[in-house]
Formats: structure tokens, sequence, C-alpha cells
């Protein structure tokens, strides 16, 4: 039986600690607009800040549509799946901003993540917690964690802060949304941190 709480309490924040992935959802305003759900996992790159506020990091990709909404209309649901012990899900609906790399708040944000942190972060995603609560999760298989993938972090590992702003500038919608919403701001801000 499915539980609402208040906030994230202690055993909540311990269980979204131990999940290797979590998924992303947001959606622009406009009916006809492009609903987005987006798997995230690198180790290091979500944050419990406190009981009702998460952070994680936006790395470099192909498409910006989670921010692009975030900037539209500050909607976002994150969620968790137990693929392993008992099962559950855990969701956190909420208000979400992207906080640039040139934002005031960046340099205190990206200490949270010093561990994951790289020249492909171009937004740390701040999400206030509305309302959290889970569900069974029997229905979701049980499944093992090999390994971290190490090609992201490889990626843009390689890359120096200007070839990184280049790759965002030339992909299509890192700018623009795919239903032509603002997103990253273009060309990317430097770091302030």
């Amino acid at each position: 039986m499915g539980k609402v709480y208040q906030r994230i309490e202690p055993r909540l924040r311990a269980f979204i600690e131990e999940q290797k992935v979590f998924f992303v959802a947001s959606a622009p305003l406009a009916d006809d607009g492009h609903v987005n759900l987006s798997p995230k996992g690198r180790e290091g790159t979500l944050a419990v800040l406190d009981d009702r506020t998460l952070a994680y990091l936006d790395f470099g990709g192909s498409h910006a549509e989670t921010v692009a909404h975030l900037r539209e209309n500050g909607r976002i649901t994150l969620m968790w799946c137990a693929f392993t012990g008992p099962p559950k899900v855990l969701r956190i609906h909420g208000r979400g901003e992207p906080i640039f790399r040139d934002d005031p708040r960046w340099p205190e944000l990206i200490g949270h993540f010093a561990a994951a942190d790289g020249p492909g972060a171009r937004a740390i995603v701040l999400i206030h917690a509305v309302m959290v609560s889970d569900s069974c999760g029997f229905a979701v298989p049980f499944m093992d964690y090999r390994a971290e993938r190490t090609q992201h972090a490889e990626h843009f590992g390689r890359k120096s802060e200007a070839e990184f702003a280049a790759y965002c500038a030339k992909k299509p919608h890192n700018g623009t949304s795919i239903d032509g919403l603002p997103a990253i701001p273009l060309p990317l801000p430097e770091r302030t941190a």
C-alpha cells in the first residue's frame, strides 16, 4: 500500500542513496509538447541536501529537455525503483530549477558533487519536494548491478572547457528544446567554480 510523506524521512533518504539509478520526468505546458523521461545514474551525481531538497548534476548530452521544461514551468518528478531487496518505488514530485554555471549559487552547490564533478557539467538541477510518495514495486524485476559505465565521464574528460562549450553549441537541442523552448544558455556560461 502506497504512502505519502511530508518530507524525505531518514529511511527514504537511505533508500535514495542506495539506488544506482533514478529517473527524471518533466513536460512542457503545451498539449502537443513532448513529455521527457530520462535515466540518471553516474555515481555521486545526486545529493539529498535536506528533508525537502535534492540536487543532481546535469551533464552535456544531445538534448536539454528537462532544463527547458524547468525554465518554462518548474514541474519535475524523480523516481527510484528497488531492483534488489524489498520491493519499493519512491517518487518525489517537486518544483525544480536549473542552476547554470554562472549562477552565484553554483560554487556552494557544486561542492556536493566533488567526486563526480567534471568538464561535462553544464547545470545543477535543484529540486524542492512538494510531495513524497512510495508504492509497492511488486512488478519491478530483480536486476543485478555490475559496474558504472565510464564512457560518459571519459568522453567529456578529454574536452577542454572551450571544446565542451563548442560541443553544446553545435547540438541542435541544447540551446532550444525539441518543442522550441529555451534550454541551456548559449554560449555556455563559464564556470564560477
